[in-house]
């Protein structure tokens, strides 16, 4: 658990810019990927962390991001 709390900031993070950097290439879907991965990884760890504006920020972002894959497969 101590692994998971120290780590999946640091990788959530990478794959938020990641998903950033691939949406001001343009390059579609796969940005969704990415910066959905973060976006949850980042909730995870504002729940483990019990931190309420993390959980707030990037749990909100969920829905959007399951529009986007809502509207890719469909």
């Amino acid at each position: 658990m101590t692994f998971l709390k120290q780590y999946l900031k640091w990788v959530s993070t990478a794959l938020v810019l990641a998903g950033i950097l691939l949406t001001n290439l343009n390059i579609y879907p796969l940005n969704i990927f990415f910066h959905g991965l973060g976006v949850v990884g980042w909730t995870v760890s504002g729940i483990l962390n019990k931190d309420k504006a993390i959980i707030t920020n990037f749990g909100l972002q969920i829905p959007l991001f399951l529009l986007g894959f809502y509207k890719l497969a469909f």
